[in-house]
This record gives structure tokens, C-alpha cells and sequence, in this order.
């Protein structure tokens, strides 16, 4: 009987462990830098996983924000680096019942996605991003760059901003990518 007991405490466990709600994370695959005519472009990859929490919200109407963060310093010896640019862009994610599509947005474009993953994908690859002008850099001088994806959860209504510091549900979990380049 004991022994019994024991095996079902067990796999109560595991079924717990299992269905346990886990935290979304957005992960930096690649990011790269590349000199163009006149500007320097930034290409990035991101795998996003929101969690099932905060699909359900937006299936149910909540709007999401994500903030793209770019800083490109150069470093200097016996000194703090010397800031270059920062870049901020932000993406807005919702849900629309009616034509049953999600709608990414960035400044005044939108467009319209028949599933989530096609969605997360739009959102989570850049290419070709302008991020300052080629005059800005010193040719062969190092620099040190820094890009992070993550959801703002201070634009979330107010009742889930209190459960997406709390909850682990709603938290997504952002990596930041930083890598060396020279012009």
C-alpha cells in the first residue's frame, strides 16, 4: 500500500511538473552588421515563444508591444565607451475575431498574418534596418553592438502589468545578443 503511495505522489508530480505553465522567452539566433552605401544595416533573427498565458490574452483582445533595442558603442581605453546610436523601433501584435488574422504593426505599416507563428516570425526577423549613418563610423576602429527584443509590458493594460510582474505566466524571458564589429 505504501509502496503504491509513493509511485502515485510520483506521477502526481510529473503530471504537475508537465502541465506547469511555462514563461515565454524571446532569444536572439543571429544578429550581424553590414556597411551599406550610405547607412549601416542591421540583420537579426529572434525564436519567439509567448506562452500559453499570453496567447490566450491575445486571442482574446489584449494587444501586444515589443521593443527592439539596438545601442552600437565604440569602446575606449582608460574611459567609458563612446555612445554611437541607439535605436528603438517597436511592433504592436493583435488579434481581429473578425477576419481572423493577426495584425503586426510598426509605425504607420501593418500587415496582416493568417496564423501567430507567421506573425512572431515577421516580428522576430529583421533585415536591412538602417541604424546610423556610415559617417557616424571610424573605419577599422572596434565596436561594440547590442540588440534586445522584448515584450513592453508596461503598454499591457493595467490589470495584467500587476500579473506580468508576478505571474510567471506572463513574464517572457528577453536575451540580449552582443557582438564585436569593425567597419
Amino acid at each position: 500500500m505504501r509502496r503504491w503511495s509513493v509511485r502515485s505522489l510520483l506521477l502526481a508530480l510529473l503530471l504537475a511538473c508537465a502541465l506547469a505553465a511555462r514563461a515565454g522567452s524571446i532569444e536572439p539566433r543571429e544578429a550581424a552588421l553590414q556597411v551599406g552605401e550610405e547607412a549601416v544595416l542591421l540583420g537579426a533573427d529572434f525564436a519567439i515563444e509567448l506562452g500559453p498565458r499570453l496567447e490566450d490574452a491575445l486571442q482574446r483582445g489584449v494587444t501586444l508591444h515589443f521593443v527592439l533595442e539596438f545601442v552600437l558603442e565604440r569602446p575606449r581605453k582608460y574611459w567609458v565607451p563612446e555612445h554611437v546610436v541607439t535605436r528603438v523601433t517597436q511592433y504592436r501584435l493583435s488579434y481581429s475575431h473578425l477576419t481572423r488574422q493577426y495584425r503586426v504593426t510598426s509605425g504607420g505599416l501593418h500587415q496582416n498574418l493568417p496564423t501567430l507563428g507567421e506573425a512572431l516570425r515577421l516580428i522576430g526577423r529583421v533585415s536591412a534596418l538602417p541604424v546610423t549613418e556610415k559617417s557616424a563610423l571610424r573605419a577599422g576602429e572596434p565596436y561594440q553592438a547590442a540588440l534586445r527584443l522584448s515584450l513592453d509590458r508596461n503598454q499591457l493594460p493595467k490589470p495584467f502589468q500587476i500579473d506580468a510582474i508576478t505571474d510567471r505566466e506572463w513574464q517572457v524571458e528577453a536575451g540580449t545578443r552582443r557582438w564585436s564589429f569593425t567597419p
